[in-house]
């Protein structure tokens, strides 16, 4: 099993990656998904023990890498978003060179190279100029190094990108089988790969983990849930507060400045749409709320991810959406209480 606990990183006074922890299973493909500038390859790094930790701990089968870094990379196979490759190098040479830094037997180094070469379909291309290779077989000849000396722990990053469609099947094909001797953390922003081949997922943003699951319990907690979204003119404030005390509203996800005091909310209901849709009307237009446009739609798979990844880490609830409202738009007077729907 690999551990990570309360981690870490600093960049000065900015903070990448801000504590987190989580586990990765014993014959387990873990994804790991974000936006780009999430700290997914700034954890990874710090996982591989290529990038020192401000704080918290990694652990590869018991073994501390901050404390014992050689002996825990013995057993860490990773494949970086941009290849460690040499381009001046042929392939069988810059895997040879891989392989003594790993320190495979000199005895055992050549049968290696041809099973990695043969896994990764690069056999062809052995002979030539790393610099003289497509981006895809530049990307596969990256992930062979990651399999040389059969780590028990692989951290692949980006590893399809680049990759025509035929490859990408292949590789998808590749690291399903390596699930059956290795645990395998697979960081990707594209969530139809993650999908196809990982049983768990980490979801960070802004170095915050958002969510630790399975998809199909990810998708589920959302099945039975709708998004509500309104436009409202003027009345951030007020309006926020009266989503807020609606039976069956369950959260404001967010709250988006579209400018000419024109506010988009974004709420997750919990119940029969209709009746909640038509109460929270009732009750904006009551307190002379000017409605633009109000609508429902189902969340598929897509977007229960954006939604994760953009839902705002919440300190002080509400506040945190509304920031800074001022008393003079508490007070102001209503322009219209007009409403449309879908306008």
């Amino acid at each position: 099993m690999i551990e990570i606990k309360d981690l870490t990183k600093y960049y000065g006074t900015n903070r990448a990656v801000n504590n987190i922890s989580f586990t990765i299973n014993d014959n387990e493909i873990l994804g790991f998904l974000g936006p780009n500038g999430a700290g997914k390859s700034t954890t990874l790094n710090m996982i591989a023990g290529y990038l020192p930790m401000s704080a918290g701990s990694v652990s590869i089968y018991g073994t501390d890498v901050a404390k014992e870094p050689v002996k825990a990379k013995k057993n860490i196979g990773y494949l970086p978003e941009i290849p460690p490759v040499y381009p001046d190098m042929k392939v069988k040479e810059y895997l040879s060179f891989c392989a003594g830094l790993k320190k495979v037997p000199a005895s055992k180094r050549k049968d290696e190279i041809k099973r990695v070469s043969e896994l990764l379909k690069i056999t062809d291309v052995s002979g030539k100029l790393i610099r003289n290779l497509s981006k895809g077989y530049k990307q596969r000849v990256g992930f062979a190094q990651a399999l040389l000396g059969d780590p028990k722990f692989l951290i692949l990053d980006e590893p399809t990108v680049g990759l025509d469609p035929n490859q990408v099947m292949e590789v998808r094909n590749i690291i399903r089988d390596l699930k059956k001797d290795h645990s395998v953390i697979f960081s990707s922003h594209i969530l139809s790969e993650v999908s196809a081949v990982c049983d768990r997922v980490v979801i960070i943003n802004k170095g915050d983990i958002r969510a630790i699951d399975t998809i199909e319990n990810l998708e589920a907690t959302f099945s039975s849930s709708l998004i509500l979204h309104i436009k409202v003119k003027g009345q951030k404030a007020r309006s926020a507060n009266i989503i807020e005390t609606i039976n069956g509203v369950k959260e404001i996800t967010s709250i988006d400045d579209e400018g000419s005091d024109i506010y988009a909310f974004t709420v997750l209901l919990n119940g029969d749409a209709d009746t909640i849709r038509e109460k929270l009307m009732e009750e904006l237009i009551k307190n002379n709320v000017r409605i633009l446009e109000i609508y429902t739609d189902k969340p598929d798979l897509e977007k229960v991810f954006v939604e994760l990844i953009n839902k705002p880490v919440k300190k002080n609830g509400l506040s945190d959406l509304l920031d800074e409202i001022t008393p003079a738009e508490e007070s102001a007077q209503p322009e219209s209480t007009d409403k449309k729907e879908e306008m």
